[in-house]
């Protein structure tokens, strides 16, 4: 049997029982779908929090009250000193600092006039717009000593359009937490990360957030070094200065690389188990395959034995059966693509904020998963329509 008299053979197979063949078909394109838009997702939420993650920049060391590890029985937050404004005051003069930033976060009610806004309140330095990367659109940010506890506020975005509409803010008074506080800038959008909406936060001096919360020690210093600093004798230049005025090392650094490569493990693996969920539906259409396969074996066992009888070898029936569960796996490659192109258009319609990342190469590797899938599948089948006695089979008809 020549390549063209076994093409029509396992086409003619294929469209003689197009229900059937469709139903198997679908089971690996719901595989195919499933696996690449899973993965898909969670390329597009990596990307999505690396890029979060690095628009505050490479350079950036962020300095924790406390230490990672503990020892004992006890831990060591009874026994840390607090990280303080003088404490960031002399970070900033250290060799090889360019900004640093207190961080103090808390929650507050926003109030201008008759409108009311809870969100989140940053106490922060007047280095924060350029260590963050944070472009002032409106205005100006607050500068002056880390000391001085001004009555001064920066709006983000959303913060702004709920409180001001397309009402100029520059000068205005607003109410945060019951106090006093003038308008002199807005930043501009920045949009989420992990969970925080930095549009929907109001940002004032650090002292004033201090004293707002009735708090003594800082959340986080944040600590932008020159590019000419290796990372190393940065952090080791910090431990050394915060070890003598604390007088133990009781502060936690980490750095913008550190997050970086954390998220991206953790995110990595996420995308690989959601990959696995979608690789489940493989499984079930190869499942499927096995079963039209196995029933097509016995449905045609006298056709089989016609051909055995008329000389052909069990090499070529194994082939047939084999590249017929191929074309099948195949087949539900290409619509599971189909699929793919319709699930895509409906996020996008209906959910255009999830972010989702379609790689080449997933997609070809899906596709040669599909085959390979159909391939094994058809094995065990193919090999017991090769191994069929002619007149036995003749017989059965």
């Amino acid at each position: 049997m020549n390549l063209v008299d076994s093409s029509k053979w396992v086409f003619a197979a294929v469209l003689s029982n197009r229900s059937r063949s469709l139903l198997t078909a679908l089971g690996i394109a719901i595989g195919v779908a499933s696996v690449s838009l899973l993965t898909a997702i969670g390329e597009g939420v990596q990307q999505y929090v690396l890029e979060s993650f690095s628009q505050f920049g490479a350079r950036i060391i962020a300095i924790n009250p406390g230490r990672k590890e503990t020892h004992g029985t006890g831990g060591l937050l009874s026994t840390i000193r607090p990280l303080t404004l003088e404490d960031a005051k002399a970070l900033g003069r250290m060799p090889g600092v360019e900004q640093v930033v207190p961080v103090v976060q808390g929650t507050g009610t926003v109030e201008f006039f008759n409108k009311h806004r809870s969100g989140v309140i940053l106490g922060v330095g007047p280095d924060m717009s350029q260590a963050w990367g944070f472009k002032v659109t409106l205005g100006s940010f607050f500068s002056g000593d880390l000391s001085h506890g001004r009555s001064v506020a920066v709006l983000g975005y959303t913060m702004r359009k709920e409180l001001f509409a397309e009402r100029n803010p520059l000068g205005q008074h607003i109410r945060i937490g019951g106090q006093r506080f003038r308008v002199i800038g807005a930043v501009e959008k920045k949009g989420q990360m992990l969970g925080i909406d930095m549009d929907d936060v109001v940002y004032i001096p650090a002292q004033s957030a201090l004293q707002m919360f009735n708090r003594e020690s800082l959340m986080e210093i944040d600590v932008v070094f020159s590019a000419n600093t290796s990372l190393k004798r940065i952090e080791k230049r910090i431990k050394a200065l915060l070890l003598s005025r604390h007088g133990r090392d009781d502060v936690s650094l980490t750095s913008q690389n550190d997050m970086l490569e954390s998220l991206g493990n953790i995110l990595s693996i996420l995308k690989m188990s959601v990959a696995a969920l979608g690789a489940i539906s493989l499984l079930v259409g190869s499942v499927g395959i096995l079963a039209i396969m196995t029933t097509t074996v016995r449905e045609r066992t006298a056709e089989i034995g016609l051909l055995r009888a008329i000389g052909a070898e069990k090499a070529v029936i194994l082939r047939l059966f084999l590249v017929e569960a191929m074309l099948l796996a195949m087949l539900g490659g290409v619509l599971g693509f189909a699929l793919l192109l319709l699930i895509q258009g409906l996020f996008a319609a209906f959910l255009p904020g999830l972010p989702m990342v379609f790689s080449p190469f997933f997609l070809l590797l899906a596709l040669l998963v599909s085959g390979v899938i159909g391939l094994l599948a058809g094995v065990v089948p193919a090999a017991q329509a090769a191994n069929l006695d002619p007149v036995e089979a003749l017989y059965e008809e």
